[in-house]
């Protein structure tokens, strides 16, 4: 969120229709707003957020600075979107479920509480606000309850819109960015984690060993050891197996009993 002006109390002229996309504005209440571009430390910032976001497991849909029209007299463009935001074009006709704020320390305070509230009016369920100056901290705003504050050395929740709570660092810095987002696309992939690609590399690896062993010793395997064999998720189970395949008479003796 970059320094603005606040504007006066009560309805302003403007409406949302009236703004198109790329207009430099947003609306507060029929006010206009100026948007001006980031500086380079904000422009960073925010682009890790949003990737971060995009990659956890339970997110479909993420825009960064995507315009929603909250009411026909506001229109709002978080710097990061997290649901809301479908692939068509023109402005989002629904609040994000999360909306994430990249807030410096020369921002105007009021018009941040007021886009805030507008959002959770809206139907966010969340709110995150990224403070760049000072003490590195996420705050957290729901509606009706407190406002919570993560920092450093912690992680920031979402409930029913992120699966993964995700390090406030994760938000500030470049690496680690990179390992969360790494966490995440393993999970995507349905692995539980870098352990879980290690684990399935290790099963990977004692099957073609017991099967390699199988075709050297000319053990004839049915379809249905093939299957038993490739579909076994025990790496132990694998070990005893290639142990008795190296001495084995029939391929029926490979499996016991």
């Amino acid at each position: 969120m970059k320094a603005v002006r606040y504007r006066p109390s009560g309805r302003g002229p403007f409406r949302a229709e009236q703004i198109r996309p790329g207009d430099p504005y947003e609306l507060s209440d029929g006010h206009a707003i100026v948007c001006e571009p980031s500086g380079r430390r904000h422009g960073r910032k925010h682009l890790v957020g949003g990737a971060v976001l995009a990659t956890d497991p339970a997110v479909e849909e993420v825009g960064v600075e995507v315009g929603h029209v909250l009411d026909p007299w506001t229109l709002r463009a978080p710097d990061v979107s997290v649901g809301g935001v479908s692939d068509e074009t023109g402005f989002a006709h629904k609040a994000p479920a999360l909306a994430v704020e990249y807030v410096e320390a020369d921002a105007d305070e009021r018009d941040l509480a007021r886009k805030i509230a507008q959002l959770l009016a809206a139907g966010s369920e969340l709110v995150w606000v990224v403070r760049l100056g000072g003490e590195r901290r996420v705050e957290v705003h729901r509606s009706g309850v407190p406002v919570a504050v993560a920092r450093a050395g912690q992680s920031v929740a979402a409930p029913g819109v992120l699966r993964n709570p995700v390090p406030v660092e994760a938000l500030y810095e470049r690496d680690a960015a990179h390992a969360f987002m790494l966490q995440n696309l393993l999970e995507r992939a349905g692995f539980a984690g870098i352990d879980g690609v290690r684990a399935d590399g290790q099963l990977s690896q004692a099957r073609a060993t017991l099967h390699r062993v199988c075709a050297r010793r000319v053990l004839q395997l049915d379809a249905a050891q093939i299957a038993r064999i490739d579909g076994c998720a025990d790496l132990a189970t694998l070990d005893r197996w290639i142990d008795a395949a190296l001495t084995a008479i029939r391929a029926d003796e490979i499996f016991g009993s």
